[in-house]
């Protein structure tokens, strides 16, 4: 995603702890805190339209297996 003019700049206070984990996301996946905020975002997007249609949201294995269930988002 590119800034545009349309775009909105945002000030965000996070933990030490956490913007900690944030740049160890972004080394690790070579991208930055920002695109790990929008993903971040649009993932949590994704579990709230779920949770609306009374769907689950979940992990599975390679054989459909539910291996962990997304709950309290």
């Amino acid at each position: 995603m590119s800034i545009d003019k349309e775009a909105v700049r945002l000030s965000l206070s996070v933990s030490p702890e956490l913007n900690d984990r944030l740049e160890q996301l972004a080394s690790s996946g070579c991208t930055t805190k920002t695109e790990i905020l929008r993903k971040a975002i649009a993932l949590y997007d994704v579990v709230a339209e779920a949770k609306t249609e009374k769907k689950r949201f979940g992990i599975l294995d390679q054989n459909k297996k539910l291996l962990t269930e997304i709950v309290g988002i």
